[in-house]
């Protein structure tokens, strides 16, 4: 972990790199969604809301995506908490990266100029019985219809449109 030496009058303080960024209202969501890297963010969010609830939060995105449920949890504390968040895309924001990209406030959307956006269909796989199957398929297909419904929120295009995205330019889309 990099460290930093910040000098406070006659006392220096050693901040990891993190830590030092969150002081400035800087969240980093970098790597994977998954339930770990989830209660850390969604603990950051609630932290800089307790600290203002005027200040603006500014997320730095790059992450393939991962676990639905804990890329919501993100998404929901994001929608929760007062102050505005404004997002940015540095490397890629792919599939839940996406959708949490698209999520920060209206007018404070970015993506820097080599980035990647990719929105595509939930997915996963499942064996066993047909009855387990069905259930499974079921699930995925209201996740489906659940996801699109936060991207048309957030973009003011129609789902129909946003079905059938897979690879996208953010600004076409209303993410920026």
């Amino acid at each position: 972990m990099v460290r930093i030496l910040i000098h406070e009058g006659r006392t220096e303080r050693a901040y990891d790199i993190y830590s030092r960024l969150l002081k400035e209202r800087i969240v980093c969501l970098f790597g994977g969604i998954d339930d770990n890297v989830s209660s850390v963010v969604v603990a950051q969010l609630l932290f800089l809301q307790s600290e203002s609830r005027k200040k603006p939060i500014h997320m730095y995105i790059n992450s393939p995506g991962g676990v639905v449920t804990a890329g919501l949890a993100i998404y929901d504390t994001m929608q929760f908490i007062e102050p505005p968040i404004a997002t940015w895309c540095v490397g890629q924001a792919c599939s839940m990266g996406s959708l949490l990209l698209a999520s920060g406030s209206k007018g404070l959307r970015h993506a820097l100029p080599h980035s990647r956006i990719m929105l595509h269909q939930p997915h996963g796989g499942v064996q066993g019985q047909a009855t387990d199957i069905a259930i499974q398929a079921k699930e995925i297909l209201h996740l489906k219809t659940m996801l699109n419904k936060i991207y048309s929120i957030h973009t003011g295009k129609d789902v129909a449109i946003l079905d059938i995205a897979v690879a996208l330019e953010g600004e076409n889309y209303g993410i920026e």
